[in-house]
């Protein structure tokens, strides 16, 4: 009986064969190399190979080769939210106390409910609390609601490891505005980023600044990046990204929805006495994929101020990595476009990681197969022909009645008897 199962199991599971692959791209490395080459899967390979990616293919002179996959994420815990130690007045100056944590750091955001402000913040560093100090720099917070300029707490520090950090702050802040800081410890790996799309073109719509592009399926957006133009200097706006399907049931309108939220900010000048540099224009929509063809509709609510002009908005996703080994200098082409295979299992992606001397190789232009033909359908006669389980099923049903009028018509003859 394991027999059967095992031989029924291998004839529906499909086999990669270079046939069935609709799409292939060569692979090119710049200088003759042996051992790992790593490539950029590009948008082309997401939009046209299956979800997942799982049926890639390497192939060198007809023969399937191992490789892995590699997608830089960050594995750091999520944000800490600090208290604050010693907190009172010196000087007329807020000051307080710190404890970090073990490892690097190089960014806090400083914890507060206060509200239109501009604030000098010192900031020194040692091993220890009683420790000597080192100046880590000087810095400006703010919060500019009523200007409708928005927010700026996050301090960007030189990549630090103390134990203590010793804040004193010159404004209008006092104890009871701090709650603390929040801390995001540095990233072990940080991702790079591929572009997806972007989008030159805008237009003005009901107050609003409107962008539009139309996305394949497959396709993950992990980050929006906005260049608006040099003028103005100053501006703080909300920002709405929602997408929709292309297509959709004739009956039906095409839903829309809401994928991310968020503010575009840029403040370059003087304020209250403080320089502020301050600029947020990237807004994250988390790796965000559909199974079909959509349009992103990405659009920034101007108020009553002049229109925001947008030079272009960016979507990118996480660079993925497609590493393999290299040996001689015959042509290594990557195949995809069979939606019937599974993704591989090779020894290759767990015994062996990226390298930090891998070659970077390029992917060629996209090409048609051209030795690609239909995939034989492998499915079961039933799932291939529905029709054939009704016929069935009406055959069954009618087998029954005939039996059923049999043992009533026998009944009746012996109660006649």
């Amino acid at each position: 009986m394991k027999i059967v199962l095992a031989v029924l199991l291998a004839l529906t599971v499909a086999t990669p064969e270079i046939r069935y692959f609709h799409d292939q791209r060569p692979l090119r490395i710049a200088t003759l190399h042996t051992g790992q080459a790593c490539v950029a899967l590009d948008a082309a390979v997401l939009a046209h190979a299956t979800p997942g990616l799982t049926d890639l293919r390497l192939y060198r002179d007809g023969v399937e080769i191992p490789y892995l996959l590699h997608q830089a994420v960050s594995s750091e815990p999520g944000p800490a939210t600090l208290a604050p130690m010693n907190l009172g007045m010196s000087a007329g100056e807020l000051v307080f106390d710190v404890a970090m944590p073990q490892g690097r750091y190089s960014a806090v955001d400083l914890q507060t409910d206060a509200r239109n402000f501009v604030a000098s913040v010192q900031i020194r560093g040692s091993q220890s609390q009683e420790g000597d100090q080192t100046s880590i720099g000087k810095f400006t917070v703010f919060d500019l609601s009523r200007q409708k300029l928005g927010r700026g707490t996050r301090i960007q520090l030189p990549d630090s490891d103390f134990r203590f950090l010793h804040f004193r702050i010159r404004g209008p802040l006092r104890s009871e505005d701090i709650q603390g800081i929040q801390i995001q410890p540095e990233a072990a790996s940080l991702p790079r980023y591929q572009l997806v799309a972007q989008v030159l073109a805008s237009h003005v719509e009901d107050h609003k600044t409107v962008l539009t592009v139309d996305l394949p399926a497959h396709l993950p957006v992990d980050r929006i990046v906005f260049a608006p133009a040099e003028q103005p200097r100053l501006f703080a706006r909300r920002v709405r990204v929602s997408v929709r399907p292309l297509q959709s049931a004739a009956d039906q309108p095409a839903r829309e929805q809401i994928l991310a939220e968020g503010e575009l900010l840029r403040i370059h000048g003087n304020e209250q006495g403080q320089r502020i540099d301050e600029e947020q224009l990237e807004l994250s929509t988390q790796g965000h994929m559909e199974d079909q063809p959509t349009r992103w509709t990405i659009s920034i609510d101007n108020g009553d101020d002049a229109p925001l002009a947008i030079d272009s908005a960016s979507l990118e996703m996480q660079e993925r990595d497609l590493c393999y080994e290299v040996t001689n200098n015959s042509v290594t082409t990557l195949y995809y476009g069979d939606s019937a295979l599974a993704a591989p299992h090779y020894d290759y992606s767990t015994v062996t990681s990226v390298q930090p001397d891998a070659i970077p190789a390029a992917l060629d232009v996209e090409q048609p197969n051209p030795a690609y033909v239909l995939r034989p359908d492998q499915r079961p006669l039933t799932e291939r022909n529905p029709w054939l389980l009704w016929i069935g099923l009406l055959g069954a049903i009618g087998a029954l009645g005939m039996v059923t009028l049999r043992t009533l018509k026998r009944k009746s003859e012996t109660v006649s008897k």
